[in-house]
């Protein structure tokens, strides 16, 4: 049997992308622009930071120190300077779980990014992947 006369849709079509990739990496340029970038932490965020860092009192602010890719696996994450110097673990977070002023400059981009990545997350999951 001969694969390409298969009407199964490719493995491409049926595991599509999470992030569209040149998206996501001129977004992560832009922010790198504009760092450090003032955000919030949610209140999940907040719990489970404290969870592992008990230690450290972890604030309803922070500031983002650093942008990085982690693929499609872990979409765009975000160093925060939680504990200056002191910090015993590093934080790195995805940008879905940060909140940014509306009058940041790329308020609209990040929220359009964390909009359609939750949304295919959820596509996702309710395929069962």
């Amino acid at each position: 049997m001969d694969l390409k006369d298969s009407n199964r849709p490719s493995y491409n079509q049926e595991h599509k992308m999470i992030d569209d990739p040149e998206k996501t990496d001129l977004l992560i340029s832009k922010l790198k622009d504009l760092l450090p970038i003032d955000a919030a932490i949610t209140k999940d965020l907040q719990r489970s930071l404290a969870a592992k860092s008990p230690e450290i009192p972890i604030p309803a602010r922070c500031q983002v120190v650093d942008v990085l890719n982690l693929g499609d696996e872990g979409g765009v994450a975000c160093c925060l300077d939680i504990g200056g110097d002191d910090a015993a673990a590093v934080h790195i977070v995805s940008i879905t779980h940060l909140l940014f002023d509306r009058r940041f400059p790329l308020f609209r981009d990040i929220d359009t990014y964390q909009r359609r990545r939750i949304k295919k997350l959820k596509r996702q999951r309710g395929r069962g992947f």
